[in-house]
Order: C-alpha cells, then sequence, then structure tokens
C-alpha cells in the first residue's frame, strides 16, 4: 500500500467530513496500485465520526490516470484479476460508508476520471479537463470506467472519447455531466467542503438511501424500482433522525425551500 502518498484529515466542527487527498503532485497524482489499495483501506476504516468524504489531488492536477511507468506486463488471466481489485477498491469509494465529493482541478484523465466517476458528487473549478486516452495508447479502461462513465455522460460520448482522443474542458465537461458544479480556479476544493459539511448533516438513513439504494433502483426495471422505493422510504421515516426532522418542519423549527 502506498499511504506515503495519500494525506488523510478530518474536518468540522465535529470531525465529520474526511479530506483524502492524493499526494503524488510531482507525478500529476497518476495512480499505482498501492494508491488504489491505500484508498480501499481508508473507506474500509473511516472513523465513525465521518458523515462524508472530500477527495482531492496536491498540485495543479486532480489525478492524470494510471502511473505507466509502474505498468507490468501481465498475461490475459492476470490482467482480469488486477482489473477486478481496482473495481473491489473503487467499490469501497462508491458504496462505501460516506457519500464521496471529488474536488477536480487540471487533469482529470484516464484512472483519474475513473475515480472521479466513482464519487457521488464532482465539484470542477475553470482549470479542469477530461480525457480517457487509453484508446491510443493500445489499452482499455480496467477500474470500472466502462460502467460508470457511461452513466455520467453516455455510451456514444465515451466511445468519442476513447476512439479520438477528445478532451473536453471544464466547462463543456459539466455540461455534458462529468460535473455537477463548474467554480472559479482554485475554489472546488473549498467548495467541496461546504457541500460535505452540508451533506454530514443529513439524516444518516437518507445518506445511506442515496448513495446505496438509488443507483440500484436506476438499474432496475420500472416495477422493481418502485417497490425498492417504497420499501427504502418506509425504512428511512421510520429512524428516529428522520421523524425528528419532520417534528421540527411541521412545529416551524425548520427552514423552508427557498431559492438561494
Amino acid at each position: 500500500m502506498d499511504k506515503k502518498h495519500i494525506h488523510f484529515e478530518l474536518y468540522g466542527e465535529q470531525q465529520e467530513v474526511a479530506i483524502i487527498r492524493l499526494t503524488r503532485g510531482s507525478k500529476r497524482n497518476a495512480l499505482n496500485d498501492g494508491l488504489i489499495l491505500a484508498l480501499r483501506d481508508l473507506f474500509e476504516k473511516m472513523p465513525a465520526s465521518v458523515r462524508a468524504a472530500v477527495i482531492d489531488g496536491e498540485g495543479e492536477h486532480f489525478c492524470a490516470g494510471l502511473d505507466l511507468s509502474e505498468l507490468q506486463e501481465r498475461d490475459a488471466s492476470q490482467g482480469v484479476f488486477h482489473s477486478r481489485m481496482w473495481h473491489a477498491a473503487l467499490e469501497h469509494v462508491q458504496y462505501g460508508p460516506v457519500p464521496v465529493i471529488a474536488a477536480l482541478h487540471g487533469a482529470v484523465v484516464g484512472g483519474g476520471l475513473e475515480l472521479a466517476s466513482a464519487c457521488h458528487i464532482r465539484v470542477a473549478d475553470d482549470t479542469t479537463f477530461y480525457a480517457l486516452p487509453e484508446g491510443s495508447r493500445g489499452i482499455f479502461v480496467g477500474g470500472g470506467g466502462a460502467v460508470r462513465i457511461p452513466r455520467l455522460i453516455g455510451t456514444a460520448r465515451m466511445t468519442d472519447m476513447m476512439l479520438t482522443g477528445r478532451v473536453f474542458n471544464a466547462q463543456d465537461g459539466e455540461r455534458i455531466g462529468l460535473a455537477q458544479y463548474l467554480v472559479p480556479a482554485g475554489t472546488a476544493f473549498d467548495k467541496a467542503c461546504e457541500l460535505a459539511v452540508r451533506i454530514a448533516g443529513n439524516a444518516p438513513m437518507t445518506n445511506y438511501a442515496l448513495t446505496h439504494v438509488l443507483p440500484r433502483i436506476a438499474d432496475q426495471p420500472a416495477d422493481q424500482g418502485f417497490m425498492t422505493e417504497a420499501m427504502m422510504a418506509a425504512i428511512a421515516q421510520s429512524a428516529p433522525a428522520a421523524k425528528e426532522r419532520v417534528r421540527a418542519f411541521l412545529e416551524g423549527r425548520a427552514d423552508k425551500v427557498r431559492i438561494a
């Protein structure tokens, strides 16, 4: 594991937000197996106080993809097992204990885009650019990108990116769905932390439903999705935290929805 290249700290008044920063700035935060396994371990052993997490990259780039200097020659079966290891690790990000916000800037390329796509919210600043150069390098995505990225932007756009090497800038990336927020240069991390604190204040079961159940409903036929929704709604509203929040609203102690 490569924990020397990951910085971890707790943030917020109740240490409710985990900050996870890739610290291979000299390598543009390129991913290797050690970093992927370290990410897996952090999400497996998240402190009990944490209710949301932010993933950031040191220096000018979020993550420039796979560290090709460490790419090993593998036969077909070894390649399958290696890819499945990355899948299992990034499953701990997508289906881990807390919602995850990615603070994007600079390069979000190849494996970096695969990592970002495993997060639940992506905040990009104006310096961000996106690419999937695997096609021009004679390889294929192997960290879950073939599943997650088309769900964000569609199969046709991902095909275009890999066939042609097309690069999307920050504005076009936000337009097609690679990020949900676009902020001025240098402010993605601050915005991600602001969102993480807000999310951490939600009822835990609601956050769990949104990160674990909603994606699965999206994959179900409609009749099954409706049934899953009904069951999750019943479970969420039965939680003590949910009952207290509804009482607070009915008694005028909670804020009403307003446009910012």
